[in-house]
């Protein structure tokens, strides 16, 4: 199969690059390489595969690419929460217009196959259940319960303390960020595709994933590498809330092995989203003492608080993924913990710039 594989340079789309060339498969790498995501020098794990330098909303640099394409693994994306409104643009335009642009290339070229890299923050808190009003979605948390120590959500109807359960793929979406506005915006966009020409997409909603080459020391970074930083500095892991808000940690090798079978299995319905995840839920402060333990560090630090948008637990039901893509995580929490804790990290950007062999096809701009 030839595949077109965008953000291909990056900290998941490294990964995928790495299996699709291991399982045989013919492959046209892409990626911007945006300075606030990589260093100053093409990653060593990327150079190998002939990686091409260019934007996702150049759609005469598409057209050149999706020639002989077979599927596209868009994988990329701005991440993080957004740091202020002002970022909306940068993101919007890289997400949505980017999304825009490819899908338009692929009905050019006549690929019908897309597997489109979604998260988790669409549905911004996860599932609750009150004990007296059963399925509920509780409204943001307040400002004064946060600064009172009283973190998890409660009942809309009787103010209740919410019981947190796993949030299948079908619950209501709810972004409580910009990044997550435009990750939902992104499934909407390739939905209207699939209907208008018969295509097929699988929207993979990642869960927190981590491991070897995530970004480190950057407002971009995910907390499995702020905490890391922090031990490899001496310094504590600093814990927010009460440490206690559950995630889905998923190794960054089980994502890529979903992305291998959604490119090789058909989607049941134009657009399929799916929850990829660990199925193994764990705190943020089993998280921040789990790596502390593999590091020898300084024992993890709870500070209470909460960052702008944070949602209290996020926790994902792996069952749809099982059934219908046959994605069973592999990595275990404690021995993909202990594995991170060594693992190569991409180095904090310091600018644009070149570094490694790219190619740059004469006709694209970028």
């Amino acid at each position: 199969m030839r595949i077109l594989l965008t953000g291909a340079a990056g900290f998941i789309g490294s990964h995928v690059a790495d299996l699709l060339a291991g399982h045989g498969h013919e492959m046209v790498a892409l990626d911007a390489l945006l300075p606030e995501a990589h260093g100053a020098a093409v990653p060593p794990w990327s150079a190998r595969h002939g990686l091409v330098r260019g934007d996702v909303r150049d759609a005469e640099l598409l057209d050149a690419l999706l020639t002989g394409v077979d599927a596209v693994c868009h994988q990329a994306a701005m991440v993080g929460h957004g740091l202020d409104p002002s970022d909306a643009p940068a993101y919007a335009g890289h997400n949505d217009l980017g999304t825009a642009v490819l899908l338009a290339a692929m009905h050019r070229a006549g690929v019908r196959r897309l597997v489109l890299a979604s998260s988790m923050v669409v549905y911004g808190e996860g599932r609750y259940h009150c004990a007296a009003h059963g399925v509920v979605r509780p409204g943001r948390r307040r400002d004064a319960d946060i600064a009172a120590g009283r973190y998890d959500p409660t009942c809309p109807a009787c103010d209740a303390t919410l019981i947190p359960g796993l949030v299948p793929e079908d619950a209501p979406a709810e972004p409580r960020s910009t990044y997550a506005a435009t990750k939902l915006a992104q499934e909407h966009l390739a939905g209207a595709w699939a209907a208008q020409t018969g295509g097929e997409v699988w929207a993979l909603r990642y869960h927190n994933v981590y491991g070897p080459r995530m970004p480190r020391d950057t407002p971009y970074a995910g907390v499995a590498s702020i905490f890391r930083s922090a031990l490899a500095g001496g310094r504590p892991p600093r814990v927010l809330e009460d440490g206690r808000q559950r995630r889905d940690f998923v190794h960054v090798t089980d994502v890529a092995r979903a992305n291998l079978l959604a490119l090789t299995t058909p989607a049941p319905q134009p657009l399929t989203p799916v929850n990829v995840c660990s199925g193994e839920p764990r705190t943020i402060g089993e998280l921040a003492e789990e790596l502390a333990a593999a590091m020898a560090g300084p024992t993890p630090e709870v500070v209470g608080g909460a960052r702008a948008a944070d949602v209290r637990h996020v926790v994902a039901d792996p069952s749809r993924a099982a059934a219908l893509l046959g994605y069973r995580a592999q990595v275990g929490f404690a021995e993909g913990v202990a594995g991170f804790a060594t693992a190569e990290l991409r180095e904090p950007a310091r600018g644009a710039g070149g570094g490694g062999p790219v190619r740059t096809p004469s006709r694209a701009g970028g």
